[in-house]
């Protein structure tokens, strides 16, 4: 048994809106073996993996998986299982898991859930399927192997790429908000919002964050001179460039004395209480070696308690007392076995991944117990506190307690002041006094602020070992996003087999037309308004993301293709509109997809994963797109239904129409809408550009659907019909039903299509709009099954008695010369008289076929618009003028 690979679907997905991983299995010599095959095995699994005897399974009850594995399972399915219990035992709660056989003895797909905001490329899901595999082959063998040492370096990688508190609550408190939230990689930045309302934030510092703030904050010395500029008490001190000059700080200032690096954090290097010459220079040696710079702060000891204020948007939001790492004893224990069981607690972890620190025994705690005569090995009396550390940081173990609805107005406006001073709209405030409930000199006690932090850890807050957690992570989201200010832009996602990237241009022509910058991804690339930012085949979750992520652009619309959806998930959380232009066989064969329903459900996502009252639009001319409407996933949502037809007396879209239902048709040589009863001319069928009088009724169909989805989002009619007047297809829509005319006067009509439904389409429209003999200039992409690529053959031989054939550079797959004897033989039972060239390259077919055709029309056919351009040019091609014959 073996792993293949592993691939992660980020956004929503045919499994589940959370992300997934998907791991191919070969099963190699355990293929059509069952687990109960193998003695012993149901022991040894529980015996290494405890839990799996709660695993439900299929079963629904605690034991299910293990009852299946007695009665005889796949280990595919035994994968699955041993997988989900590692990634539990590494710190990894997910419970969904699913095993698929994927077209082949002894092949399996084997999905397991991700954790919420898991780095996209993160390697735990692969590390882990290989180790369960490992396991169970060891299981199988009955061979004694220990794992614990590799599935605690993958505990270790789940636990260092899992986000902090700090920024794991504000995602939380985001998604709570209904905002969208995307994590950049690795790292504790979040994108949070769509397009012009994306916001960045990372840890709890955000884009509005003043760059100056920041600078500020992260220079001591330039922090003291801010806030004493600005009346706000700060500790007297200096700046010290060697030991001596310590020396001198302390007889200047006075016993005792802070030193500290000048751009120090968490606490590091930092020595409290230093009272003689010798104290001073060692601890300016260790802050100037910890830091890096020779260029210290000396500053007064400040008597009092150290507490921590949360300021956002210039309002106080929370306050903590900040309390130095301490223990307490039993009477019994030594300090070091007292700090082993504290660092037993689960809220504690290393850094600041957990809401607690681990308490380290390092060079400064072992300094604080000799000063008061202990040892980690003392053991201290029954009730006996002892500190660890003469600073409260978190960072060193520490631990707070929220004041929050304590804190004096006086203190308040104090801390309120030292952020504004900064110019930072999110700041933690270190402020040392007596008590902050009290208020401050002349009448009351004296304060002074000893730091501030541009980026605040926010665990003291979320988290306080006492008191009231307080909800800081929300009010840093509603100073991004006030109350009721909009975090999404509409999304237009597009879907089907054929006409989606004509579709999604028309929408998007539409949405311009309307003042939207609008931002479209589709086969052709990626748009910005008008402009293509990334020439590719742009129709999955990548590429819609790049949309997204876009903060000039204020609608999107994306085409959703088949394969992203089934091997990356959804670009997106939900869209506004939904548009399924119809669903034939097409690509059948990948991707574990095998048949036409299978299929559906694969395109269907795209209407279930809306917002609710969202709307879907749907094709009423195709049975199998116009049933998803009645899907239960589709229905949950609430979703207003729009059905467009291009066929006179369409039976759904009639019902629909009786019912109030929305409408979108051709009534009377016009495209119309109907909405309770009451009909509204769009555009005259005869206007419609590309439509050729309403023979391409393909385009018309896609001009409806595009006019329903724009309907949707509140576009006018007239801004409608204004846009589908200027959708000229050779400008707007280029390589989809461009006419040409060749030198000679022979029309060419340059298409994409490339399946079955495609190409009687167009076949259709050819043969009802020129006269004389019709040819076929053709290619037919090679990776698609062979009975597919055949029937596709057999639709152009429907409407063309004679045809060119070409293979493309890209044989996908195929060997040469296979696909021109595949298209041939599929061709020739249609239509056994078919007269059948074969030419090398795009320009040699076209070439061909318009000698062949000697006037009549000639359909071209291509994979690469540039090449089919080039070929174009070749023959002296150029676009039809609009009301000529030919177009």
């Amino acid at each position: 048994m073996h792993l293949e690979f592993v691939r992660r679907l980020g956004g929503p997905n045919v499994f589940t809106t959370a992300a997934v991983s998907l791991a191919r299995l070969e099963l190699d010599e355990l293929t059509c073996r069952e687990s109960r095959e193998f003695a012993g095995l149901h022991e040894r699994l529980t015996c290494a993996l405890p839990g799996l005897r709660d695993h439900h399974c299929a079963a629904g009850r605690p034991g299910g998986f293990l009852a299946a594995l007695d009665r005889g399972t796949y280990f595919g399915h035994v994968v699955e299982h041993v997988m989900l219990e590692l990634s539990a035992l590494a710190g990894r709660e997910v419970h969904l898991g699913r095993t698929m056989w994927a077209g082949a003895e002894g092949r399996y797909d084997v999905m397991t859930e991700c954790p919420a905001d898991e780095p996209d490329d993160s390697a735990v899901p692969e590390r882990l399927c290989a180790l369960a595999i490992v396991m169970i082959k060891s299981l199988v063998s009955k061979e004694n192997t220990e794992f614990a040492a590799d599935l605690a370096a993958i505990a270790h990688v789940a636990e260092r790429e899992r986000l902090g508190p700090s920024t794991a609550a504000i995602a939380a408190a985001a998604r709570r908000r209904g905002i969208p939230v995307r994590r950049t990689g690795g790292l504790s930045m979040l994108r949070l919002g769509y397009g012009c309302y994306r916001r960045l934030v990372s840890a709890a510092m955000t884009e509005q964050t003043s760059a100056i703030g920041v600078d500020i904050a992260c220079d001591k010395a330039l922090t003291k001179r801010v806030l004493d500029q600005a009346g706000i008490p700060v500790p007297p001190g200096a700046v010290v460039r060697d030991a001596a000059e310590a020396a001198q700080a302390l007889d200047r200032l006075g016993a005792p004395i802070v030193i500290k690096p000048r751009n120090g954090n968490h606490g590091r290097y930092v020595t409290v209480g230093v009272s003689t010459t010798a104290a001073a220079e060692l601890a300016y040696r260790a802050a100037a070696a910890g830091s890096g710079l020779a260029e210290v702060i000396a500053e007064q000891y400040i008597p009092g308690n150290d507490y921590r204020v949360l300021v956002v948007d210039g309002g106080v939001i929370a306050a903590a007392r900040l309390k130095p790492a301490a223990v307490t004893g039993d009477g019994t224990r030594s300090i070091r076995a007292l700090i082993e069981e504290a660092n037993a607690d689960p809220r504690r972890g290393a850094g600041h991944s957990r809401l607690l620190t681990l308490i380290s025994v390092d060079d400064a705690t072992l300094a604080h117990l000799s000063a008061a005569g202990l040892t980690p090995d003392s053991v201290p009396a029954a009730g006996q506190e002892v500190s660890l550390r003469q600073n409260g940081n978190l960072s060193t173990g520490g631990t707070s307690v929220d004041v929050t609805d304590q804190v004096h107005k006086d203190v308040a406006e104090l801390c309120r002041r030292a952020a504004g001073a900064a110019g930072l709209d999110i700041c933690g405030v270190d402020i040392r006094l007596a008590d902050i409930g009290a208020g401050l000199i002349p009448a009351g006690q004296p304060a002074a602020v000893i730091e501030i932090n541009a980026c605040p850890g926010l665990r003291m807050h979320l988290g306080p070992s006492q008191g009231t957690p307080r909800d800081v992570a929300g009010a840093i989201v509603d100073h991004l996003y006030p109350p009721g200010a909009r975090s999404r832009i509409p999304i237009l996602a597009v879907t089907g087999t054929n006409g989606k990237t004509t579709t999604v241009r028309m929408i998007a022509h539409v949405l311009r037309q309307a003042g939207y910058r609008t931002g479209m991804s589709c086969t052709d690339g990626v748009f910005i308004g008008e402009r293509c930012v990334l020439e590719a085949d742009a129709s999955g979750p990548r590429s819609a993301e790049m949309v997204l992520d876009d903060t000039s652009v204020e609608a999107a619309v994306l085409e959703t293709a088949r394969g992203g959806i089934l091997r990356r998930g959804l670009g997106y959380d939900q869209a506004d509109v939904a548009v399924i232009t119809n669903i034939s066989a097409d690509h059948l064969g990948d991707d574990g997809v095998e048949g036409l329903e299978e299929l559906v459900s694969v395109k269907a996502l795209v209407a279930e994963e809306l917002r609710p009252g969202g709307s879907v639009v749907l094709n009423a001319d195709d049975p199998v797109t116009a049933a998803i409407a009645t899907r239960g996933r589709v229905r949950r949502n609430s979703p207003v239904i729009r059905y467009f037809s291009a066929t006179p007396g369409c039976a759904p879209l009639e019902r629909h129409k009786r019912a109030g239902g929305i409408c979108y048709e051709v009534s009377a040589g016009r495209l119309t809408e109907t909405e309770g009863g009451r009909q509204r001319v769009i555009v005259e069928l005869a206007e419609l550009p590309g439509a050729f009088g309403g023979r391409a009724r393909h385009v018309v169909g896609n001009a409806l659907a595009a006019a329903a989805a724009c309907r949707s989002i509140g576009i006018t009619v007239k801004d409608i019909r204004a846009a589908l007047l200027t959708f000229t297809p050779e400008t707007a829509n280029p390589g989809r039903a461009n006419v040409y005319v060749a030198a000679g006067g022979t029309p060419v009509l340059l298409d994409y299509g490339h399946n079955a439904a495609a190409l009687l389409a167009t076949g259709e429209l050819v043969a009802a709009t020129w006269p004389g003999l019709r040819v076929a200039a053709i290619t037919l992409p090679g990776d698609r099954r062979d009975d597919l690529i055949a029937e596709t053959a057999e639709a152009v031989a429907t409407w063309f008695p004679a045809a060119v054939i070409y293979e493309d550079d890209d044989l996908r797959g195929r060997g040469p010369g296979e696909m021109r004897q595949l298209i041939s033989a599929a061709m020739r039972r249609t239509r056994p008289g078919i007269e059948i060239r074969h030419a090398t390259g795009a320009t040699g077919a076209l070439r061909e076929a318009v000698s062949l055709a000697r006037g009549g029309p000639v359909l071209f056919s291509y994979e690469k618009l540039g090449a089919a351009k080039s070929a174009l040019d070749a023959v002296g091609a150029a676009p039809a003028q609009p009301g000529s014959r030919q177009a």
